[in-house]
């Protein structure tokens, strides 16, 4: 059973995946008393009984496991995730007790998890890092607005996040974008990979593919940050806790704590801090100020510039899916990591983005990275090796792509639902028909059968798996168009972003809340601008520069007015 919460704690974290994890271990460490309000359950041994795994059905498609996950497990938008799975769909919510809206014209598949770790027990575990031309992005092209640091402010994090969670990888001697970052052991590309990276850097000498960036399997199925703040002994946790909203003091603004239900009794809880971090994911914590609006904050917390769950992210998507009959087989996972016998190997390959690097040279704004496989999908022995590979698309920020609440639908806990409205512009789709150009291109070069190309806009190849019968490829299509739409990528991010003018954003430096002081947003609601890169590596390093803030302004009494210019 959870502990009853009868105390006052220095800080109440909102959430468990890579940023609530973050946060715990950092303030716990540092000595503060610290509550995590996690939503969903922690996980046991018995939950991860390792899959069967039988011969693939292609892109995810075990039809069988989906329509069981689908009638009795209510998730009717988590079982449309790509590339779905046994292991990656057990993890994911209840499509009933978890509902959203979105625009008939804008339609958006939101991935969800509630468990103590989050979205980390679901997620493909590649972890790289962001550079400045993310963080300035703004400056080059005039579309948003900077970060408001730079990559050396933010590096000294990443070292720290990355010796935390266990990273394999390698510097790959001509990559400026990502940065490298401290592995303990090497990254691993197969005989497959390998002769595809021979092809595209022979051909194309600005495409560098290089093996995964992966953390290291948490075999104790209890994330890093998680475990060691709990060895500390200041570390509370209480699960099955739905936060409705957050509490501020009438008099001075200032938050006070938190209001959740228990998710199994619905019965009301009310706990007290000095400080509350949202870290419940970027949709989630935007939710919530949206949720915390009081007759000082008619228009949610934290929401005098009125940005609060505007200039929402995600990353469009193009996917290439082939096979390549001289490479029969499976070759199996990386050698180099402690083998999971629940999720499998970890590794493939990645091509960091290579377009606009150094000023505008291409026709649109900002670009594009690769991320795929080779060889490592289970085929019968004579089969050809199964390849795919993905676009990740960044999303330029747009005012108009918001979250804000439903007036009449609510979860099982009685919060108001998220609305969700995020369309593709010119940018994207000009984006997206170059990554699809680069796909067909390389799988050409490369000597691989096409089995399809397809986007957030539909399928882009004349035929489609081409073994397949034709109910089967009518199935096919009908599937990929539900499941390769905005939101596939699962990198949400903005809604509540960083910069430094309180005008023009909600946060700070540190995601200290201009409004309200005491009040911290460090998962990807924070991200002023996206990236090709996944957002989690970067939302774990902002976290860790936030809470080094915190433990050094809290003993100091310096959360009672917000900062502008943040030195650490």
């Amino acid at each position: 059973m959870s502990p009853t919460i009868d105390r006052h704690f220095d800080a109440i974290v909102i959430g468990s995946g890579p940023a609530g994890s973050t946060a715990v271990r950092e303030l716990a460490e540092a000595g503060m008393s610290v509550l995590l309000l996690e939503a969903g359950r922690e996980l046991t041994e018995k939950d991860f009984t390792p899959p069967v795994y039988g011969e693939p059905k292609g892109m995810g498609l075990d039809l069988g496991v989906r329509a069981k996950r689908i009638l009795l497990d209510h998730q009717w938008n988590q079982a449309r995730r790509s590339f779905y799975s046994d292991t990656s769909s057990r993890f994911l919510v209840n499509d009933a007790e978890h509902p959203y809206t979105y625009p008939l014209d804008a339609p958006f598949l939101y991935i969800r998890s509630r468990l103590l770790g989050g979205r980390m027990h679901a997620y493909g575990r590649v972890l790289q890092r962001m550079s400045d031309v993310d963080f300035k992005a703004a400056s080059l092209d005039g579309v948003g607005i900077d970060w408001p640091f730079e990559y050396k402010d933010i590096a000294p994090y990443y070292d720290r996040v990355e010796e935390l969670v266990g990273l394999y990888g390698d510097d790959d001697p001509g990559v400026e974008h990502p940065p490298p970052g401290t592995y303990i052991g090497p990254s691993h590309l197969n005989e497959m990979e390998m002769e595809f990276k021979r092809v595209v850097e022979e051909r194309w000498p600005e495409r560098h593919v290089i093996g995964y960036r992966f953390q290291a399997p948490f075999l104790d199925r209890v994330p890093p940050g998680i475990r060691q703040a709990r060895r500390t002994g200041n570390l509370t946790i209480r699960t099955h806790a739905v936060v409705t909203r957050v509490t501020t003091d009438p008099r001075t603004g200032l938050a006070t704590g938190a209001v959740f239900v228990d998710a199994r009794t619905k019965q009301e809880h009310k706990v007290v801090g000095d400080i509350v971090l949202l870290c419940a994911s970027a949709f989630e914590s935007v939710r919530l100020l949206l949720n915390s609006g009081d007759s000082r904050h008619p228009d949610g917390l934290a929401n005098s510039s009125g940005l609060v769950g505007r200039y929402l992210l995600e990353q469009a998507l193009a996917l290439g899916y082939g096979d390549d009959p001289r490479h029969p087989g499976y070759f199996g996972p990386s050698t180099q990591a402690e083998p999971d016998p629940f999720y499998g190997g970890s590794g493939g390959f990645l091509i960091p983005r290579y377009q606009n690097l150094h000023g505008q040279t291409e026709p649109f704004k900002r670009g594009y990275s690769f991320q795929g496989l080779a060889g490592r999908v289970p085929v019968p022995e004579d089969a050809p090796g199964m390849f795919g590979f993905g676009a990740g698309i960044e999303m330029l920020p747009q005012y108009g792509n918001h979250l804000s609440l439903s007036r009449r639908i609510k979860d099982a806990w009685g919060v108001p639902a998220p609305h969700i409205v995020i369309r593709n512009d010119d940018n994207d789709r000009r984006m997206v028909k170059a990554a699809v150009r680069d796909i067909n291109e390389m799988m050409d070069a490369a000597g691989l059968r096409t089995n399809f190309v397809a986007s957030n806009f539909g399928i882009h190849s004349k035929q489609v798996w081409p073994d397949f019968n034709p109910v089967q490829r009518a199935i096919f299509r009908l599937g990929i168009r539900m499941s390769v739409m905005n939101g596939v990528s699962i990198h949400e991010a903005g809604g509540a972003r960083m910069g430094h003018d309180p005008a023009l954003s909600v946060l700070n430096g540190v995601c200290q809340t201009w409004d309200v002081p005491n009040l911290f947003v460090t998962d990807a609601a924070s991200f002023p601008t996206g990236s090709t890169e996944g957002p989690a590596l970067t939302i774990m390093a902002v976290t860790a520069r936030a809470c080094d803030y915190i433990v050094r302004a809290h003993p100091a009494g310096e959360l009672t007015r917000p900062t502008q210019d943040v030195v650490l």
